[in-house]
């Protein structure tokens, strides 16, 4: 449907067709986004974009999306340009969440905006920064919480980004850990099928692109990979993504008058596999744990500088968010940083290089 203009050459309302249209083509079990719960703030709406969509431009244009580029996600200072970062773990984990919301009838505006900023509070050094902010703050740490807070506090000046529930929902509520997908308690899955998207997305990301980064690294050949393994998802990435994507789809159905996501069996069995082979072999490879460590002795030292000299931090992040404690202030611009941030501030304060 070509945009439509009145009389006067105005264009007219293309939102409210969109959102129309939604109501006409998804499934029951979507949200469309005429629907949704809204903002904390209330705005004005947009004459051309959804909610969604505008939630969607506001992750990308924000300044914790663009420091995902230089983020580690598994592979720390890799040597070749081919490796993931956090950002191109976000593009992948977004793509396979439109694919899979396409193909079941979802929105997919509200799936790729929760996937686009579910790693915006990421760590630098990937999970290693992770477990030492976890084990240096009273309170704790964990890069889902901080992505909320990212996008409900800190971004924009303090301000936030203003997203709608159900984004906030999603981005809070995709991390499993080494946990299930979908856990047994039912609070802490998202509140949306395209956040239960998500989760599936995240999880057959990184299985495929973390095996292939360990491939090109040498921490392990294809023939280490388990041969269930091989012989249920396939022997190239892209064949991989897609059989996970099939045993997704071919398990979800509508069941008791809610959509209802499973897997096949052979291919659930074959991710689970999957997934310990890379803690065991990859995650915990001599050559990426040696990395870790001394990342971990980066953040732990900026840490204890930071806590001890409080007009030091006030030299590097100024002023806004001065109600909340030195701590957490010091978390919030740890975390914010970017791997070459952290080493290149290390090395200033101490003189050091993150190999000394």
């Amino acid at each position: 449907m070509m945009p439509n203009y009145n009389g006067h050459g105005k264009m007219l309302n293309i939102r409210a067709t969109i959102e129309q249209r939604e109501l006409e083509y998804l499934s029951p079990y979507s949200c469309p986004s005429s629907k949704s719960r809204g903002r904390a703030r209330k705005e004005d709406p947009c004459p051309i974009r959804t909610v969604f969509q505008r939630d969607r431009n506001r992750i990308v244009y924000c300044k914790a999306f663009r420091r995902l580029k230089y983020k580690t996600q598994v592979f720390l200072a890799p040597t070749t340009d081919h490796y993931r970062t956090r950002l191109t773990h976000t593009l992948e984990v977004s793509e396979i969440a439109r694919t899979l919301s396409r193909a079941l009838f979802l929105n997919e505006d509200l799936a790729e905006a929760i996937a686009l900023g579910h790693d915006l509070g990421h760590t630098p050094f990937g999970h290693a920064g992770e477990t030492v902010l976890n084990d240096l703050l009273s309170t704790g740490f964990s890069h889902y919480r901080q992505s909320l807070r990212v996008v409900d506090v800190l971004e924009n000046d303090g301000m936030g980004l203003n997203l709608t529930f159900e984004v906030r929902d999603g981005i809070v509520k995709h991390s499993k850990g080494y946990g299930d997908v979908l856990p047994a308690n039912s609070k802490a899955m998202p509140k949306t099928a395209e956040g239960t998207v998500v989760r599936y997305a995240d999880i057959m990301a990184y299985l495929a692109h973390d095996l292939d980064d360990a491939i090109r690294s040498g921490v392990i050949t294809e023939a280490d990979i388990p041969e269930e393994c091989q012989h249920v998802l396939g022997s190239k990435h892209s064949r991989r993504v897609m059989s996970m994507i099939e045993g997704v789809l071919t398990r979800t159905a509508p069941e008791g008058g809610q959509l209802v996501f499973g897997v096949e069996k052979r291919t659930g069995e074959a991710m689970h596999e999957l997934r310990q082979f890379l803690y065991h072999r990859v995650y915990r490879a001599e050559q990426v744990h040696n990395e870790f460590v001394k990342a971990s002795k980066v953040l732990r030292e900026l840490f204890e500088y930071f806590m001890a000299d409080t007009a030091a931090l006030e030299q590097y992040i100024g002023g806004f968010a001065e109600s909340i404690s030195h701590e957490r202030r010091v978390a919030d611009f740890l975390a914010s940083m970017t791997d070459r941030y952290a080493q290149d501030l290390y090395q200033r304060i101490f003189g050091l290089t993150i190999s000394s």
